[in-house]
């Protein structure tokens, strides 16, 4: 996710870190008044119900607490990856780990002895390959379908499969796999990974450009190559033509002209996407290369097609010093590499238990370990430095009640952020 020239400290002091430092209200109407009539007066008609109050609109986004903290929910993974929630009512996390196994923390945050699935034999995890996203599918508690990204054992390509549950609720049938895309990837950095359902049902995938130095194998910019992109996807419609899925028929490219999966262009190596669950805003956070990190943000209205900019741009700067910007979508918000050097797209929180964040988008940095929010001032809005962690922090993810949380790569904790008392 990182750049391989800069590390945070922990890196050194584990060595099975060091291949991976790159990766990472109505009112009532009142009755009629009656006029004289020399004949029968008619009834009124009753007055209207009154409205009812409307539920309030949450803020779309504001600043949080000047201070965050993290509260340990359990120590025990190896290179954990990523953490979500399946959805299906049973309050449990699933926390996905680089060799290639996603374990189950229960309600009572205990967590599961086998892990809920295994493909460690299928997985490469050298440089910034691994295991390294995971969504379950909207209907998660009917279908039984969940989609993991990984990279491959024989070849390094990029895969997303889908898997099914077995009979058993806690681990997965690991003969259901179905390979949805393997894209050829050619080198070991940059495989992005992130997977998302949106709230339109489709599935998100975040691509990054196929590695190397400033998209040297021109990947990002290309409409033709899936690197570089953010796809979406039709899992649940009748499958295209050659196609183990089904295209949106609003993708910018479903009726040729470029790859019908592709959704938005130009990325380096996004690193964790999300959906806002109350305004469906989609939030990127895309790695930088030699000297800013940005977050980008979609609105649920926007078009498909839209051009993040690199290797163009870099955050709101041209990579080779000028350049046009005009039809490149600039970051809501960047910080530079004195705060980190790898940024880590996170959520806006949505949970109820803690309404001091409420509409607070959440963030970190793989290198510096500091948690961000966004200090949102009417338009303006910059990075805000709220806890200095001193964790690698590799992941961000959401528990069905909206509660964030975050997991350490270095030492395998799972925490849950929350406002110091």
């Amino acid at each position: 996710m990182t750049h391989s020239h800069r590390r945070h400290p922990t890196v050194y002091r584990l060595a099975v870190l060091a291949a991976f430092a790159v990766l990472v209200g109505g009112c009532v109407s009142e009755s009629p008044a009656l006029s004289p009539s020399i004949g029968p007066v008619a009834s009124p008609e009753p007055s209207p119900s009154p409205s009812p109050t409307p539920e309030p609109t949450p803020p779309r986004l504001r600043s949080g607490p000047d201070r965050l903290a993290l509260e340990l929910v359990t120590g025990t993974f190896t290179l954990p990856t990523a953490v979500t929630n399946a959805g299906d009512g049973s309050d449990r996390l699933f926390v996905v780990e680089r060799g290639g196994r996603i374990w189950i923390v229960n309600r009572d945050r205990t967590v599961v002895s086998i892990p809920f699935l295994d493909i460690a034999s299928r997985v490469v995890s050298s440089g910034e390959q691994g295991l390294l996203g995971l969504a379950f599918h909207p209907q998660y508690a009917e279908t039984g379908r969940f989609y993991v990204a990984y990279t491959r054992q024989a070849d390094g390509a990029d895969i997303v499969a889908e898997y099914r549950v077995s009979s058993a609720v806690d681990t997965a049938d690991l003969a259901s796999e179905r390979i949805l895309l393997a894209i050829p990837d050619p080198a070991a950095n940059h495989n992005g990974g992130a997977l998302a359902f949106g709230p339109d049902g489709y599935l998100y995938i975040a691509l990054g450009d196929g590695g190397g130095q400033n998209d040297q194998f021109g990947n990002a910019q290309n409409v033709n190559r899936l690197l570089g992109k953010l796809l979406r996807i039709d899992v649940d419609g009748t499958p295209a033509a050659g196609l183990p899925y089904a295209i949106p028929a609003d993708n910018p490219f479903a009726n040729g002209g470029g790859a019908p999966e592709i959704w938005a262009i130009g990325m380096r190596n996004p690193w964790r996407i999300s959906f806002d669950r109350a305004w469906h805003d989609l939030y990127i956070g895309d790695v930088g290369g030699g000297n800013w990190e940005e977050i980008d943000r979609q609105p649920p209205d926007a078009a498909g097609g839209l051009n993040y900019g690199w290797p163009i741009m870099e955050g709101r700067h041209c990579l080779a010093g000028s350049c046009v910007m005009e039809g490149y979508v600039q970051p809501i918000a960047e910080y530079g590499h004195d705060l980190g050097c790898s940024v880590i797209g996170g959520y806006v929180y949505r949970g109820e238990a803690q309404p001091e964040l409420q509409g607070v988008y959440m963030f970190g940095d793989w290198c510096s370990g500091r948690i961000f929010t966004l200090d949102v001032d009417g338009d303006s809005i910059a990075v805000r430095n709220v806890l200095e962690s001193g964790l690698q922090v590799s992941s961000f993810g959401e528990d069905e009640a909206g509660e964030v949380y975050v997991v350490d790569y270095a030492a395998g904790g799972l925490y849950r952020v929350v406002v110091p008392g």
